[in-house]
């Protein structure tokens, strides 16, 4: 799919500085990673991958069609994240709303109405983004129940207490989360479902280590802390139901990105990481009180 087609979204101005820089980050954002898994099947995501390499699908090393094969197996990893994160939701229904928070090129949004039936509408800062997300919509038909908006996840264009469920994926990172989940909170209904799947940094190591440091400058975002999570969502009326550790599951995915043509250089910061125990991948699952 051409990403190439001038924006065809409302595109209003950032509301600091900073939106300004991730705005920017994000619509000149050019490594073929996301791209080149995102063509393998269609759905374009921009999150990380969870579960066991299936070595079998690899093929051999001497293979001319490995590198192929690879790309498919760490696509297939990533759209495992964001199946996990969906059976999180909770019962959903074709008439409910589902609101993506930093929803990217839409891959989840796609496979949330997919399997559900019901309308997704996501968030970006990114008009890009955005623009690439409808397209895709199109194509597959389903402009009408799937939608992304440049919009900032600290001011949604949502009717309080209209979406059944809510999510951040891997996105939580570019904002304060006291902010972020007062807007969560606000745009569910009550007793609805917000997820988050995020990498954080562990309290118990003391402090962020450099290789969370490495991550915040190479993305130029601001990890927070797994306590952070928690004191926010508890002072936003989100009561955590499940508190999953991903860490061990993600580190497959990250070891054979690693070994790929897809590497950006932040590899052996996410792999050490997870290795040292300083940063941690985590699934929240709340319920809106």
């Amino acid at each position: 799919m051409s990403n190439t087609a001038a924006p065809t979204v409302t595109i209003p101005g950032p509301a600091t500085p900073y939106q300004g820089d991730i705005a920017r980050y994000w619509n000149n954002e050019a490594r073929p990673v996301n791209l080149r898994l995102g063509d393998v099947d269609g759905l374009y995501h921009h999150h990380y991958g969870i579960g066991a390499v299936d070595e079998s699908a690899l093929g051999d090393a001497t293979d001319g069609d490995r590198e192929a094969k690879l790309i498919a197996e760490l696509h297939r990893l990533e759209s495992a994240q964001a199946d996990l994160l969906l059976d999180n939701l909770g019962d959903i229904q074709s008439n409910d709303l589902l609101v993506d928070a930093g929803c990217g090129r839409g891959g989840s949004m796609v496979m949330a109405h997919q399997r559900f039936g019901c309308s997704v509408e996501g968030v970006t800062l990114s008009a890009k983004q955005a623009d690439f997300a409808n397209q895709r919509a199109k194509e597959l038909g389903i402009e009408g129940s799937v939608r992304a908006h440049v919009r900032n996840m600290l001011d949604m264009p949502f009717a309080t207490g209209q979406a059944a469920a809510s999510w951040n994926n891997e996105s939580s990172m570019y904002v304060d989360l006291h902010d972020l989940f007062a807007e969560h909170a606000r745009v569910l209904a009550p007793s609805g479902r917000y997820v988050t799947i995020t990498g954080c940094w562990n309290p118990v190591y003391g402090q962020p280590s450099k290789w969370v440091s490495q991550i915040n400058a190479h993305f130029e975002c601001n990890i927070h802390s797994r306590r952070e999570y928690l004191r926010a969502m508890a002072d936003n009326r989100l009561v955590p139901q499940t508190i999953t550790d991903l860490t061990p599951a993600t580190l497959p995915y990250w070891e054979l990105r690693a070994t790929s043509s897809l590497t950006t250089g932040i590899e052996e910061a996410f792999i050490n990481s997870y290795r040292d125990g300083s940063f941690q991948y985590l699934l929240i699952a709340a319920d809106r009180i």
